[in-house]
């Protein structure tokens, strides 16, 4: 028998007491109380979604995969190209195609063709270790963490890549760094230090980069899972994906949980507002690490996500560069 839909909305004060729910078998359909599967994947590593408002795609990877998926809503067509690397996070730039933190380091990359030309690569002599999640500051420059692979080493840095191609470290010594993202005017840089159970922010400077000195944000309990993905709405909540935990949950600007969306697999990756009006929540999720019986029980588990939150998002900066 299949249990009930896990996918809804919880507010803020009904959130505090279901922090250990789980999500629960859904049917592979397409759509559980407003949580629709946009996209029907088997992405080993689903990660890294990004608007191009220009040309009104949604862009997101397969890691593990090594895929590039393009989704045009407004055609209703998903497409995918393949990579010869493994790419945890691209952003579109002004100039267009997209800028990409890999493997190999800092690259340009062809949505059409999936062609890397490379920029830079800070970690040549880190080969355990490969870059996971990134987003662009308000000064046009790319934000990217790194990680180590096989996560046990504290070899994970945070880095930017301004216009000119000059590559700054922000801060390190981190197992798995995720979901850099910056606060409406900038002056903040969430962090998802995802080994810990806790979410980070940094004082930031986008004229410069310079990073002051961290703050904690908010902890995740084990029933949660841990923080993955981040993306800010426009009324400053910050959304944090849970892998291993089967949902998002919203906080306010400060750090108090204000809702809760269950997502009906296991591993939530990461998420970000999209569509002309940037009112569609797109969820990315995970196959990876879940054995048979588990995937047998979560058969979405890999395919993209949308929900419509009741709160919008706003128009991402682009890579200058």
């Amino acid at each position: 028998m299949v249990a009930e839909a896990a996918s809804r909305w919880i507010d803020g004060k009904s959130a505090r007491s279901t922090r250990s729910v789980k999500a629960q078998q859904v049917m592979a359909s397409g759509q559980h109380d407003g949580v629709n599967v946009t996209v029907k994947a088997d992405a080993l590593l689903g990660e890294g979604p990004v608007w191009d408002g220009p040309t009104e795609t949604l862009y997101w990877l397969d890691i593990k995969g090594k895929y590039l998926h393009a989704l045009s809503p407004a055609r209703g067509k998903s497409t995918k190209v393949q990579l010869s690397t493994e790419v945890g996070a691209v952003a579109p730039r002004s100039g267009g195609g997209l800028v990409a933190a890999a493997r190999c380091g800092f690259c340009f990359l062809d949505p059409v063709t999936g062609n890397l030309t490379a920029i830079a690569d800070p970690e040549s002599h880190l080969p355990n270790n490969r870059f996971n999640d990134g987003s662009v500051d308000p000064s046009g420059s790319f934000v990217a963490g790194s990680m180590d692979d096989l996560e046990t080493a504290p070899s994970g840095t945070v880095y930017r890549l301004d216009p000119e191609g000059k590559v700054t470290v922000l801060f390190g010594g981190y197992v798995i760094c995720n979901g850099p993202v910056f606060s409406r005017d900038g002056r903040t840089l969430y962090f998802s230090d995802s080994v810990s159970r806790r979410i980070l922010s940094f004082p930031y400077d986008p004229a410069d980069g310079s990073v002051g000195d961290a703050s904690v944000f908010a902890r995740l309990m084990e029933a949660d899972g841990y923080p993955d993905g981040l993306t800010v709405d426009a009324d400053g909540g910050v959304w944090c994906a849970h892998w291993g935990g089967g949902r998002i949950t919203r906080f306010t600007a400060d750090g108090k949980v204000d809702g809760i969306v269950e997502i009906p697999v296991p591993h939530v990756t990461s998420c970000t507002f999209g569509g002309p009006d940037y009112r569609t929540l797109y969820v990315t999720t995970a196959r990876w690490g879940l054995a048979p019986g588990r995937l047998k029980q979560f058969p979405l588990s890999g395919s993209l996500f949308a929900v419509d939150v009741g709160v919008h998002g706003l128009p991402l900066p682009t890579f200058a560069g």
